[in-house]
């Protein structure tokens, strides 16, 4: 069951590149690998944890004994519980995210925005746009960010693989941006708590190859696309919908608050992202609710929030979820203990370990990769000297890792949640990304190594 477990992953994946061939949706695909690869490691229990890869049933079996019974309450009540608490945090802020944007479109509150967008060179825009998003996903982070900025492009740009070319950009950007800060992305935000990395150490050493990992990209694009955008008309709905401008404004403001106040809630309660973002949304509800009864707005009934819910998309949604819970599965039998082990005794320098890390987290969710490294090896205490000094707090290991596991997820349109989040919301094709994307984003990866090997050098 151990490599049959294997097996159903590389097919699954597989047919998950192959969407658009064999005409099967993504979603359903990753579903069934997902919740297949539990139910297999659920049949081959015994002997998939005999086997002994599983660190967590090792912890677990120091407190508890070995029976058929304890295995089973390990599996269920554990392992599956704690992985799907993971999950749920992030498909609950995804869907709160994605209705917070749904509720600004329906108000038209992005108008105001790109209507004051006067640039319609492609080059030009693609510049003001890229680096919009990564200082943005700075401050929220890199999967809302990505929601906010692509939903603006759609009213930006009325020809579909331009939008591609521009949403492709917005992942790698959203992913570079959220490398170099502590609350940008979910695995700096586990190295920050973990104690690996202090907040401002981590922005002073990774911001400048986490620009660069931004900028080679972009450099590449804006002489890939020439000419002027072709701005879209409105939509019947939307010419027919007269919103007023004190509404959309009320209600753009309001989103745009809601989303920011995620990283701040976090930082007071300690609660995880979701629940702010849900705070949030159920406030702009309640507003929006509240201003239906006015007379400004009181035949508007395709404005309530009930209504608008109907408009996410999710099947992007189950597809992220089921990713996450194979990679679960494959986490929690022990597949990527054995992976970091292989990588950790074959490729000594930690340089080339991190750089295999960022690769890797482009095919499966880099949470689990960072923390089976940072299982694996312990912090060092300061002051210490030759190899045990890249792991100290804010270590070059560390630093190099947060860096690779956030950026390397842009390779492949897939890799990140951020990047699912474009796929789902512009329909772009996982094999139209790894053609015309992946070896720009890649490029921009080892350029951002490049740049922290030689700040290493030089220091």
């Amino acid at each position: 069951m151990y490599y049959l477990m294997i097996e159903v992953f590389i097919f699954g994946y597989l047919l998950i590149v192959l969407e658009h061939n064999i005409h099967i949706n993504k979603a359903a695909t990753a579903l069934i690998m997902g919740a297949g690869l539990w139910a297999l490691y659920a049949i081959g229990a015994p002997e998939i944890l005999e086997l002994g890869y599983s660190e967590s049933w090792k912890d677990w079996l120091t407190v508890n004994p070995n029976s058929e019974e304890s295995m089973v309450h390990f599996l269920v009540h554990h392992e599956l519980t704690e992985h799907l608490s993971e999950i749920a945090s992030i498909v609950f802020f995804l869907m709160g995210a994605m209705t917070i944007v749904e509720v600004i479109d329906e108000y038209q509150g992005f108008r105001i925005i790109t209507n004051r967008i006067k640039v319609t060179n492609k080059a030009k825009l693609l510049v003001i746009i890229s680096f919009m998003t990564f200082f943005l996903s700075a401050a929220l982070d890199n999967l809302t960010t990505t929601i906010v900025i692509v939903a603006v492009l759609s009213k930006l740009i009325k020809d579909d693989e331009t939008r591609w070319y521009f949403a492709s950009m917005v992942v790698i950007s959203a992913n570079a941006g959220g490398a170099w800060s502590p609350i940008g992305d979910v695995t700096t935000i586990m190295l920050w708590i973990g104690g690996q990395i202090t907040a401002l150490k981590i922005i002073e050493e990774i911001f400048l190859p986490s620009l660069v990992a931004m900028i080679l990209p972009l450099i590449v694009l804006a002489f890939k696309l020439k000419g002027e955008i072709d701005i879209p008309k409105l939509s019947e709905d939307e010419s027919a919908a007269f919103i007023p401008l004190k509404d959309r404004v009320i209600v753009l403001v309001m989103g745009i608050t809601a989303l920011l106040m995620v990283p701040v809630i976090k930082s007071y309660t300690h609660l995880p992202p979701f629940i702010g973002m849900l705070l949030g949304l159920g406030a702009m509800w309640f507003i929006t609710d509240f201003k239906l009864h006015s007379k400004t707005l009181q035949d508007k009934r395709h404005l309530n929030v009930g209504r608008i819910l109907s408009k996410i998309d999710m099947p992007t949604v189950l597809f992220l979820m089921g990713i996450l819970l194979a990679v679960g599965a494959l986490s929690s039998a022990g597949h990527l203990n054995v992976m970091a082990g292989f990588m950790q005794e074959h490729f000594q320098d930690i340089y080339l370990q991190n750089t295999l890390i960022g690769v890797l987290s482009a095919i499966v969710d880099n949470v689990p990769i960072v923390a089976a490294f940072m299982g694996m090896y312990d912090i060092a205490p300061d002051g210490s000297t030759g190899e045990l000094a890249n792991f100290v707090v804010d270590g070059k290991f560390w630093e190099m890792l947060a860096y690779a596991s956030g950026t390397g997820g842009s390779i492949l349109i897939v890799g990140s949640a951020a990047g699912v989040a474009a796929m789902g919301m512009e329909r772009i094709s996982f094999l139209w990304y790894l053609k015309n994307i992946a070896w720009i984003a890649a490029l921009g990866y080892i350029g951002g190594i490049s740049l922290f090997y030689l700040e290493m050098l030089v220091m």
